[in-house]
C-alpha cells in the first residue's frame, strides 16, 4: 500500500531519496543525512517504520515496493515535487545461502529483481529529474559480495556483481554530464535484520559475527555515504570498499576463539 506523508515546500536544501530505509544502512543514511540538514525522501516497503523515522527525523516518505511498476512510478512523481539532488541505492539483500547445484531459483530471482532490476528501473526513471536540476549524484550501495565471491554465496553474488556493472557502466555512458556516480561496497556489516533475512532465524544470524571484534555498523557505512556526498560537486568517489579490520576478504575473518558462542 502506498502511504505518502505530508511534505513542506523545497527549502533549498539540499535533497535526496533514500531507498530502503525502513532499516540498517538506509535508516542510518536518512537519520545523517536529515542531521546534516538535507531534505530527506525515505522509501520502504514498511509504512510503520517509515513513519517512525519520519517522527525522529521530519523527513518526508513514501512506502513503496521498487518491484513493482505503480509504486515506482508514485516514488518518481512524489520526488518530482522539488529539486532532486541525490538518489541513494540500498534496497537489496540477500536470501539464503544456496550451492550452486541446490540453487533455489525462486530467492535467486527475487535477489536479482531486487538488488538490480530494481535499481536500474529507478535509476532509469530518476536521471531526467536530476538532469532538470543540473547536477546530482547516484550513489549505490553494492556489497563486497560485488569484488568477490564465497561458497554459498553465488546467488547474492551474481546479483551484486550485476549491480556494481550498473554505476560502473553509468559513468561512462553518463561522462561530460554533470552527474556523480558512486559506489559504496561494504563488508561485513552487523545490522538488525540482513543476516537474519537470509539466514532466517536469530541464531544463525548471530553466529555469522561470533567472534568477530567491531564488524562495521550501520553508522560506519552512513558517514561513509554522507561524507561521499558532501564532497564538492566536482568530486566523484568512483568505489569506496569497507570493511571491519577484522575482515581480510569476503572468507577470511578474525574471529577471537574465546567470544564463539557454544
Amino acid at each position: 500500500m502506498l502511504v505518502p506523508a505530508p511534505r513542506t515546500a523545497h527549502n533549498g536544501a539540499m535533497r535526496a531519496l533514500v531507498t530502503g530505509a525502513s532499516t540498517g544502512i538506509g535508516q542510518a543514511t536518512a537519520e545523517l543525512l536529515a542531521a546534516h540538514g538535507w531534505e530527506v525522501l525515505a522509501t520502504a516497503r514498511r509504512a510503520e517504520r517509515l513513519e517512525a523515522l519520519a517522527a525522529r527525523t521530519g523527513c518526508e516518505y513514501l512506502a513503496a515496493d521498487l518491484t513493482v511498476d505503480d509504486d515506482v512510478a508514485a516514488l518518481v512523481e512524489l520526488a518530482g515535487e522539488g529539486p532532486l539532488d541525490a538518489v541513494v541505492h540500498v534496497a537489496g539483500g540477500a536470501l539464503g545461502v544456496d550451492r550452486v547445484e541446490d540453487a533455489d531459483l525462486g530467492r535467486w530471482r527475487t535477489m536479482y529483481e531486487r538488488n538490480v532490476i530494481a535499481t536500474v528501473h529507478l535509476t532509469r526513471a530518476l536521471l531526467p529529474q536530476l538532469r532538470a536540476n543540473g547536477s546530482g549524484t547516484l550513489l549505490f550501495v553494492t556489497s563486497t559480495a560485488g569484488h568477490g565471491t564465497y561458497p554459498g554465496g553465488g546467488g547474492y553474488v551474481a546479483a551484486k556483481h550485476a549491480e556494481a556493472q550498473v554505476p560502473a557502466t553509468l559513468r561512462l555512458e553518463l561522462v561530460g554530464e554533470p552527474i556523480r556516480v558512486i559506489e559504496i561496497a561494504p563488508g561485513m556489516v552487523k545490522t538488525e535484520e540482513f543476516s537474519l533475512n537470509r539466514l532466517g532465524s536469530r541464531d544463525a544470524a548471530e553466529a555469522v559475527y561470533a567472534g568477530v571484534d567491531g564488524p562495521l555498523t550501520a553508522q560506519d557505512v552512513a558517514a561513509a555515504m554522507v561524507w561521499a556526498l558532501e564532497q564538492p560537486a566536482h568530486v566523484n568517489v568512483d568505489l569506496m570498499v569497507l570493511r571491519p579490520v577484522a575482515q581480510a576478504s569476503n572468507t577470511l575473518v578474525a574471529r577471537h576463539p574465546l567470544r564463539v558462542k557454544d
